[in-house]
């Protein structure tokens, strides 16, 4: 009994209590949460290996490794693939790419080709193996066709004129994610793609404007702001109401005889 006895206090040291120290998950709606979210920020934000948009930056650092624990990424991974264009957040498309191929429920994406080199049917499509159903998941086919008609290739700075087939493949990937994987991507779009819009700025007068030099092609290099405010219904001429003629007394109504005429006085 005694021996017995001996094992069981053993056995109870040798198993440390954790009272107190229970998982907690980074994150912005709990105290122990935020506070652990801050702390790995700040270290992040303290490093000179991240993007100087997260250096000593700790909400964007926070957001950013809230962003990595949804999607199950490294967080210095997404810091390193996450970029601001035209003031919106958007993914590098070789990032989309990685986190479709790294998932675990899809193949790797491949890539399909159709059509003439140079022509409007050119095009490129991507697709995948869903390894749960076998089953081959095809995206949308992305054509010159498409690309003209979009104006992508007419932006000033075009990569769709000096490396189309590597935007072929970043752009039917990304349609691909969205069609299929959109928790991936969170909702935003390829850095590619939000180059490809055109920067839209806020006048003075409640309209927008951009540069005439996004519109043209890319070897324009004016730089004219045009406006681009919405039309306001054309104003109706305001009808201008004729006075009503004044009244005339009494006295001046009346007929007056020949001959009559009114008597003044000199107020000396």
């Amino acid at each position: 009994m005694e021996l017995q006895e001996i094992k069981q206090q053993n056995n109870k040291r040798s198993i440390p209590k954790e009272e107190g120290n229970a998982i907690v998950n980074a994150g912005f709606f709990s105290l122990q949460s935020f506070e652990l979210i801050q702390r790995v920020a700040n270290a992040f934000s303290s490093s000179s290996l991240v993007p100087t948009t997260y250096q000593n930056n700790l909400p964007n650092c926070m957001i950013a490794l809230d962003m990595a624990q949804r999607i199950g990424a490294n967080p210095l991974m997404v810091m390193q693939n996450l970029y601001i264009v035209h003031g919106t957040p958007s993914w590098s498309s070789k990032f989309l790419i990685a986190t479709i191929n790294g998932c675990g429920r899809y193949s790797s994406l491949r890539y399909e080709w159709k059509g003439e080199e140079g022509q409007d049917n050119f095009g490129c499509r991507a697709w995948a193996i869903e390894k749960s159903t076998n089953e081959r998941l095809d995206g949308i086919w992305i054509t010159w066709k498409m690309v003209k008609a979009e104006g992508w290739s007419k932006k000033k700075g075009s990569k769709w004129l000096t490396m189309p087939e590597q935007m072929f493949v970043y752009r039917s990937a990304a349609f691909w994610q969205r069609a299929y994987a959109p928790e991936l991507g969170m909702g935003l779009i390829s850095t590619e793609e939000a180059s490809d819009v055109y920067d839209a700025r806020k006048s003075s007068n409640g309209g927008y404007e951009v540069n005439l030099s996004d519109l043209q092609d890319s070897n324009d290099q004016d730089d004219t702001v045009i406006d681009i405010t919405p039309p306001h219904d054309e104003e109706k001429p305001q009808e201008v109401q004729s006075e009503p003629p004044s009244q005339k007394s009494e006295d001046e109504q009346k007929p007056r005889p020949k001959g009559h005429t009114r008597k003044t006085r000199t107020l000396e």
